[in-house]
């Protein structure tokens, strides 16, 4: 049995100071969160280096917001429906940190060496002076995230009074015996907090001084600890705008609202689905064009809960099973390679029926209307593509009485002994973007579309057997 892979924490180069001492002999200066985040922004705007790698469709929508609230050092909070890319866009945000930055060793909050907060670091710093051992922390560790529930507590964020402290003989009213929340062993770094709505509303005042005063309370204790830190919520507007979901002063202390959205066009849809899905076999561009054109046609479908919205995952979770669809075949098959067809799009409609909201009258519909939908798609994407071609050399094979058998069974090599030599075959290929040398699967793919395409045109007929295959010119 194969170990899960650890996750390696990296490891500070030798050379960097040990103590406070050799630390201010290197002309360290101290800078807050939101003051280091806007200068390495700064920097990767005047290098044209990426600032947010992996982050697909929002270039001249959303990031030049992003990028307006970090030099401007707000707090901010990002509203999309859901799988929009909010936690993406928001975990990249590490890579502005610093790569390293000099913390106490040993503190719980991992406090600057300059600027000490808790009373025992404040003391430490006292005793040993210039001998203060300092540690350093990577900018992968200096994020903190919590999925808000409605079981979420004060505790949980901020923090509470340890009991195995005060039983070791602390005093009740000392500070050392607060065990300390998310939010405070995040200082230093970047805190999110994902569907804030669903906090309760008690938990979302604890986080109003965080916010603005940018300290911590905990049971009362007079413990002012000034946290550095960037705080980024993410919401569904329609929870956020609801006054009963989300306390009016917490909205107030966000500096920026940023409304994140699925990708604008048909390219953008096509690059993140070819960016995020893990393929197990080879799925040609116009099946990948298929897919986008499916997933927005879910999307602005009038049976669809359009407040819910469709994930960008469904598109992604899409491509894979198809691909899925062909590896099975390969296997079944004894096919040397996997390459996916149009018979294998159809197994989407039903296995990704449960990541879409239907509208409440389209109840027992579901797979039909889904299933419309991906023919649609597969008519515009034959259109877009193969448009003003003669394809007169499909048709009069089945004029002339040719039956064509195909299926997600059906191996490519069986489908293309059926076809035999077709006229204008090779403009076909060339236009879908396979090329004028593909293999045996992806001319076997390519054939499949103009007839499912022809089919879908009113100029083929075809049907479906009770064993799953499908004839064309029957």
């Amino acid at each position: 049995m194969t170990e899960a892979p650890i996750a390696i924490t990296p490891v500070p180069p030798a050379d960097l100071p040990r103590t406070l001492g050799e630390l201010r002999a290197t002309g360290h200066e101290f800078r807050t969160v939101k003051e280091e985040l806007r200068d390495n922004l700064l920097t990767r705007l005047g290098s044209g280096e990426p600032r947010f790698p992996g982050i697909v469709g929002y270039e001249d929508t959303v990031l030049p917001e992003v990028e307006r609230a970090l030099l401007a050092g707000h707090d901010m909070v990002l509203l999309g429906e859901r799988g929009q890319g909010k936690t993406r866009l928001i975990r990249a945000l590490v890579g502005l940190l610093d790569e390293w930055t000099p913390y106490i060793e040993g503190s719980e909050l991992h406090e600057h060496p300059y600027h000490p907060l808790t009373p025992a670091s404040r003391r430490r710093a006292a005793e040993a002076g210039d001998q203060l051992p300092i540690g350093w922390l990577h900018r992968s560790e200096r994020y903190g995230e919590k999925l808000a529930t409605p079981d979420t507590s004060v505790g949980d964020l901020i923090g509470d009074v340890d009991p195995i402290k005060v039983a070791e003989g602390r005093a009740l009213g000392d500070p050392e015996t607060i065990h300390f929340g998310l939010v405070p062993r995040t200082n230093r770094g970047i805190f999110a907090v994902n569907e804030l709505p669903d906090l309760a509303e008690r938990i979302q005042v604890s986080l109003l001084n965080v916010l603005e005063e940018r300290d911590i309370q905990v049971r009362g204790y007079q413990l002012r600890l000034p946290l550095d830190l960037l705080l980024v919520a993410s919401a569904n507007p329609e929870d956020y705008t609801n006054r009963g979901r989300i306390i009016t002063p917490l909205k107030d202390r966000f500096g920026a609202e940023i409304r994140t959205h699925y990708p604008v066009d048909l390219a953008l849809e096509t690059a993140l689905i070819q960016q995020e899905a893990a393929l197990v076999a080879q799925l040609p561009d116009f099946l990948v064009e298929v897919l986008a054109r499916y997933t927005r046609g879910v999307r602005e479908s009038p049976s669809v809960d359009a407040r819910s919205g469709v994930s960008a995952r469904f598109a992604i979770a899409a491509a894979e099973t198809v691909a899925a669809s062909a590896l099975r075949r390969a296997g079944l098959r004894g096919e040397r390679e996997a390459v996916a067809r149009v018979c294998d799009t159809v197994s989407v409609t039903s296995t990704l029926r449960g990541k879409v909201e239907f509208e409440s009258g389209e109840e027992g519909r579901e797979t039909e209307i889904l299933g419309h939908l991906l023919r649609v798609a597969t008519a515009e994407t034959f259109r877009a593509r193969l448009a003003g071609l003669d394809l007169s050399g499909f048709t009069d094979l089945v004029a002339e009485g040719a039956i064509i058998q195909t299926g997600d069974l059906v191996s490519a090599e069986e489908l293309l002994a059926q076809i035999g030599t077709v006229p204008g075959l090779a403009k076909v290929l060339d236009r879908l973007g396979l090329g004028d040398a593909p293999s045996p699967g992806q001319a076997a793919s390519g054939i499949e579309f103009a007839l499912e395409g022809l089919h879908l045109t009113r100029r083929l007929a075809k049907e479906l057997t009770d064993d799953g295959r499908t004839l064309y010119g029957s």
